[in-house]
């Protein structure tokens, strides 16, 4: 039930955290309402949205949709992380020493995996 939690409650998250920032964007651009162009503009390639923690965190700072918005997706991506790190625990309290050292070595992957990919 606790596994089920996490995933549940990241994903609600997630999605109040990305419909904030879709609320903040055009709260603050109202334009992309009333103008196609300018809604092409945001969406187009190479739109200037966040795409380092750095950025986001400076954006986040200045409170724009995109960061918000972003967030929201780190969230996601962040729950299953989250569920595999419960799955652990939850394993050292059944005393599954096998599956707890699985999910560890799972865990460290996606760690490592995550490391990797910011150096490329």
């Amino acid at each position: 039930m606790l596994l089920s939690n996490v995933l549940r409650g990241g994903v609600l998250a997630s999605l109040g955290v990305i419909l904030a920032g879709t609320l903040v964007t055009f709260i603050r651009h109202p334009e992309y309402v009333s103008s196609p162009q300018e809604l092409a503009r945001l969406t187009q390639p190479g739109a200037a949205f966040p795409n380092t923690l750095r950025d986001v965190v400076a954006g986040l700072a200045e409170l724009r949709g995109s960061a918000i918005v972003m967030l929201g997706l780190l969230i996601l991506i962040a729950t299953p992380v989250a569920r595999v790190a419960v799955s652990i625990l939850v394993f050292l309290e059944e005393r599954d020493r096998t599956y707890a050292a699985i999910t560890s070595i799972v865990l460290l992957l996606l760690i490592l995996s995550f490391v990797v990919g910011t150096l490329a």
